[in-house]
């Protein structure tokens, strides 16, 4: 492996993150992806990044006109000053019946004219960093695999002599996957994209080669947004151990920390779960305003209401998370699942650890979460990831769970993660005496006491409040309890 090698940024940070510090120097490296994927985008902002380290670099287009490039650069707002454009394509005088080739066939000249052309103007700029866009046009003109293949290899060991780095672009579009270059190439970059039931484009991205170098696999997702691709690479908590605090997060009403043994603590996570409206979203803000208001920051990624919504909700209890969330102290981000991926999810909460200093991190709620990732089953291992990483980085992390239902016995999750949670809150509704009430109880505390009763959650006259332990009655967490008979 080449660790002491001098990395070549690729102008994308995300891709730079997964590649461990960017592409090595003076390779050749393919990028593939079906149309519409980001293929040159991203091979313009590894050129744009080239400029702003004062390097001369060549854009070589064999489909598309210079006009057409300069208005994709347009549309994302860059200017290309600074970047060579040859455009390698037919030209009017080639749909002329004169100019049409009537002894040899079309591959023998014209992929000899159209690399002498290339040369010529590498010769003349010297780059550093070349793009071909596309490797399509490279394989017509070849006519077959082999020619086509030994024209590769020219074009690699001339410009490995010349200290280039050069990317080339293939859009898929043969009819089988063509790995020719793959072979070739020293290392490739797949960009996949899927369009779901509904919602926006998912996109995702791998390194299937990276010759001489580590790097970290599996999907990283990614977006095209106005000034080019982001990467969101996959979220390793392998990659982040060490000691964090173990201190106890109080919430700032007596009856919750009472019966969480004193609070939250630090490095651990809290499932919230209950039917909707039973208070969950409620004590999770309790917490985060507590912390703001000894100092700390806090972040809440809300799915199921807006953050006027949550805002109202709580200063008509009398909390005053409005105040920290102006202030800062409380970082609020509203989460659309259908145009959210898990992987951008995962890493908004991670810089808000690592950028912003947040000690708590509300995700509101599991239902949302499991929206953005259809996949049931992979939705556990990630939030696995998830947790695991937050632990280590010493964060106190609330998942708020909505039941299915209302009331009743028989009340579900829709994905069950009371296991990797290390402590569970459970709100219900119960009837009493043609009332509806709430009921609170902490039934999972792992590593340490709790109270183990069931107490009423009063949420009314502008405040919160945590009664009594609900002994007089039985069968209070089905929903319909019995009153016990006097002793």
């Amino acid at each position: 492996m080449a660790e002491n090698s001098t990395r070549l940024r690729t102008g994308v940070e995300g891709l730079d993150d997964v590649l461990f510090g960017g592409l090595l120097p003076h390779r050749l490296y393919l990028l593939e992806g079906m149309p519409g994927s980001g293929k040159t985008t991203l091979a313009f902002q590894f050129l744009l990044e080239g400029v702003r380290r004062g390097e001369p670099v060549l854009y070589v287009t064999l489909s598309e006109t210079e006009e057409e490039i300069r208005d994709v650069a347009t549309s994302h707002g860059w200017t290309l000053d600074g970047v060579t454009i040859r455009e390698l394509t037919a030209t009017e005088s080639a749909l002329n019946v004169e100019e049409q080739y009537t002894v040899f066939h079309p591959a023998d000249v014209e992929l000899t004219e159209t690399t002498k052309r290339l040369l010529d103007d590498v010769e003349t700029v010297a780059p550093t960093r070349i793009v071909f866009d596309s490797l399509s046009e490279f394989r017509l003109l070849a006519g077959n695999p082999l020619r086509y293949r030994r024209q590769i290899l020219a074009l690699k060991q001339y410009f490995a002599g010349r200290q280039s780095t050069v990317l080339l672009l293939d859009d898929l579009t043969a009819a089988e996957h063509d790995l020719q270059v793959q072979s070739i190439a020293h290392g490739a970059v797949l960009l996949e994209h899927s369009i779901p039931a509904f919602g926006s484009l998912r996109r995702r991205l791998s390194i299937t080669k990276f010759r001489g170098s580590d790097f970290r696999g599996g999907y990283h997702d990614y977006c095209i947004r106005r000034g080019g691709l982001e990467v969101f690479p996959r979220l390793v908590a392998s990659e982040h151990r060490g000691e964090s605090s173990r201190e106890r997060l109080s919430s700032g009403l007596e009856g919750i920390d009472r019966l969480l043994g004193g609070g939250i603590g630090r490095g651990t996570s809290t499932l919230v779960q209950g039917a909707s409206g039973t208070g969950k979203s409620t004590i999770a803000a309790l917490f985060c305003t507590h912390a703001a208001s000894l100092g700390h920051k806090s972040s809440l990624f809300i799915f199921d209401e807006s953050i006027n919504t949550l805002l109202a909700r709580l200063d008509g209890l009398g909390v005053p998370l409005r105040e920290h969330y102006t202030a800062g102290r409380v970082k609020i981000q509203q989460v659309d699942p259908a145009e959210f991926s898990l992987g951008e999810l995962s890493h908004s909460i991670q810089q808000t650890v690592e950028s912003d200093g947040a000690i708590i991190i509300v995700i509101d709620s599991l239902n949302g979460f499991l929206h953005s990732m259809p996949e049931e089953e992979l939705l556990v291992v990630h939030l696995h990831e998830l947790l695991t990483y937050l632990g280590q980085r010493g964060v106190a992390t609330m998942l708020v769970s909505t039941h299915q239902g209302v009331i009743g016995p028989s009340m579900t999750a829709p994905v069950d993660a009371s296991y990797l949670a290390d402590a569970v809150l459970l709100l219900r509704y119960f009837e009493v005496e043609g009332e509806v009430r709430q009921a609170i109880s902490a039934i999972k505390m792992r590593g340490g006491e709790h109270e183990r009763t069931i107490r009423e959650l009063i949420m009314r006259g502008g405040r919160i409040h945590v009664g009594e332990p609900l002994r007089d009655y039985r069968g209070v967490l089905t929903g319909t309890p019995e009153k016990l008979p006097p002793v």
